[in-house]
């Protein structure tokens, strides 16, 4: 697709360039006085976090904003695969996938030997992050990631909508309250910052508040938490703009490297025209921020000019522009929790994306850490406010996401350092081509964790099992799950596995059968059903609530080896009556394809099959024997509670 051709225009990129229009800002209504959840920030954490409490009916939301509307330029633009698969848990990913730029190919420049004051191409590779997942890394407006999320919300059953235009000025936790769950020890006082307004002042209760609100994050300093790191001493400037050039590679990413400049990134925008550029400056006094540089947005045009010498850069529009400071800082703790508190003090306040952690934005990491943040932490909140598990699982958000936190300051850190180093003598090209390599190098070596698809997580009660793990290798316990094709049984679909895993609070057992024949009721796989359907243990059964549908907390898939499987054989646990009218549901059962075989693409172990357990995050929970059927009820035992 392709849009901007006659200058940059926010929207949705359905509607043609022509008669696309910005959104007026939504009207002001009246915040409620009482919510389950606060979530504070329309940023991408804010944002996915509301998304996934928009799909529940019995929890009351509210999500606040000081800005008068949503987001229409600028900040973020990279979309790793992870990024793209979460989209997908929330039916978006094809949309993501239509609209934005795909990053395949990286170039890297230095000064010209020959020519030190003019650059050169020294090397065109391909991006490092192909096959690690289904999507490709991709570029594309955050505030296009935004409006679909927020569309997400307007349309699910809770018609959720952002609240603009209020300045949070006070934020008080009852800590008396705090070890109640059905208590609101949550007290969020707001100014109304439009004209209309006029300063009025609102006050919310609230069970849970989560803090999505920014580097300078009201709600985390509200708790006492401190930032603990680097301070920025480092000035970039980035700037979205339309141009015409000579220079090769506007339309790859690529690292540019002047002998007397500094340094560019540039990252080719969605729709086929606009760029982005990240501008090296200069380094910053101490005691000073990116707010004190007095610079423009032709200031940045120059300095680009400059450092692309001897190509032309002939700017015809700069959507939008920016300076910023580089600096590495992440929160002590990311809940209200003193340090060192037992499993038994539950948290009711939580920080999420730039409010936990703060860094350049150059690798791209920025958003795709602080979505999955509130991802991980949806499901376990709304999981724990519907009375399914105990709020001692509220704990692992911090341990989970505070240990990717600190890989992506590590990282950022060194890709910081790389991206700004200059050839170490006025004379040495060689020094200059081993400097370049660093950051090709370093890109590979990080490809799975800037691509999102191997952060992993510490083993836990919902990160165990690994005693199992060689019966599915290509499933990494941790890891999200990989996902891979299968054909559908009842109709010969061919179906992405990963893709059945939506934002819905629902855990998912994928069951793959060994070499034995799932339609015997003496098979290990029938038999491993049937305790799933009918025993008192079972953990569908104990969790499950009376009177609703049999997969609405706990989801089973079957993938079968075998090619001449008939539904009505199997059992009937697999193809479940549901709904009102007791419709039987023929879309859980799969088997592998010839000459693109799940079980040979993750390791299946084909002889006994296994059982992979997998969160309402994707991430896998566990792999069991299909014979485990108690190890399989204590999963669950340990930390779910029982429906009556």
């Amino acid at each position: 697709m392709q849009y901007h051709l006659n200058g940059f225009k926010p929207g949705n990129y359905q509607i043609p360039d022509a008669a696309r229009k910005p959104y007026p800002n939504p009207p002001v209504l009246d915040l409620p006085t009482q919510v389950d959840v606060l979530i504070i920030g329309t940023g991408p954490a804010g944002l996915t976090m509301a998304r996934q409490m928009s799909e529940f009916d019995d929890i009351k939301t509210c999500i606040v904003d000081m800005a008068p509307g949503p987001l229409l330029f600028g900040r973020a633009d990279g979309i790793s695969c992870r990024t793209i698969e979460i989209m997908e848990a929330f039916n978006s990913g094809e949309m993501v996938v239509k609209e934005a730029y795909q990053l395949k190919q990286n170039t890297f420049w230095e000064p010209d030997a020959d020519n030190p004051q003019n650059i050169k191409r020294t090397e065109k590779i391909s991006d490092a992050r192909g096959g690690l997942s289904e999507f490709t890394h991709s570029i594309v407006n955050q505030a296009r990631l935004h409006e679909l999320l927020i569309d997400g919300m307007r349309h699910s059953i809770t018609n959720l909508e952002p609240h603009y235009s209020r300045e949070l000025v006070d934020l008080e936790i009852d800590d008396n309250l705090t070890q109640d769950p059905a208590a609101y020890p949550i007290t969020a006082t707001f100014k109304r910052s439009d004209d209309e307004g006029n300063g009025k002042v609102e006050t919310v209760k609230a069970r849970y508040v989560v803090g999505c609100d920014g580097g300078r994050s009201r709600v985390r300093k509200s708790m006492g938490i401190e930032l603990q790191g680097d301070s920025a001493n480092k000035a970039w400037g980035v700037m979205d703009i339309l141009l015409n050039t000579d220079f090769p590679d506007i339309r790859v990413k690529s690292f540019i490297q002047s002998k007397d400049h500094g340094a560019v990134m540039t990252i080719p925008r969605e729709g086929g025209y606009l760029c982005r550029f990240y501008v090296e400056l200069d380094q910053l006094a101490k005691d000073k921020r990116a707010r004190d540089v007095k610079l423009t947005e032709k200031d940045l045009v120059a300095k680009a000019q400059q450092i692309f010498h001897p190509y032309t850069l002939d700017v015809k529009e700069v959507a939008w522009w920016s300076i910023y400071e580089v600096g590495q800082r992440i929160a002590e703790r990311f809940d209200n929790r003193p340090a060192g508190s037992p499993e038994s003090v539950i948290p009711r306040a939580f920080v999420a994306g730039d409010a936990c952690h703060t860094h350049s934005p150059k690798g791209g990491w920025g958003l795709n850490t602080s979505l999955p943040d509130t991802f991980n932490l949806g499901w376990k909140l709304a999981s724990v406010l519907q009375g399914k598990s105990d709020p001692k699982l509220l704990h692992t958000y911090e341990t989970e996401r505070r240990k990717v936190a600190q890989q992506l300051i590590d990282a950022d850190r060194e890709l910081s350092k790389l991206v700004a180093t200059r050839p170490a003598t006025e004379d040495s090209s060689d020094q200059a081509r081993v400097d370049t390599a660093k950051i090709e190098a370093f890109m590979k070596r990080q490809s799975g964790f800037v691509s999102g698809t191997a952060i992993e997580y510490f083993p836990s009660y919902i990160c165990t099992g690994q005693v199992h793990q060689s019966l599915a290798p290509g499933f990494k316990i941790g890891q999200r799950f990989h996902s891979a094709e299968a054909q559908r049984t009842a109709d010969g679909r061919i179906q992405h596995l990963g893709h059945l895993v939506k934002a819905d609070g629902r855990w998912r057992l994928f069951v793959f059968g060994g070499e034995q024949n799932p339609a015997e009721a003496s098979s290990d796989v029938y038999k491993l059903i049937d305790f799933l359907a009918n025993d008192a243990a079972s953990p569908v059964q104990r969790y499950t609530p009376k009177g609703t549908d049999i997969d609405s907390v706990i989801d089973t898939y079957a993938v079968f080896q075998q090619q001449d499987l008939s539904m009505h054989d199997l059992h009937p646990y697999l193809w479940p009556a549901k709904g009102k009218y007791g419709l039987h549901d023929y879309e859980k059962v799969f088997q592998s394809q010839v000459g693109n075989d799940i079980f040979d693409l993750r390791g299946v172990d084909r002889k006994n099959g296994c059982v992979v357990v997998v969160r309402p995050d994707q991430h896998v929970a566990t792999i069991l024997p299909v014979t485990a059927h108690d190890e399989l009820a204590k999963f669950f035992d340990h930390f779910m509670i029982e429906q009556h």
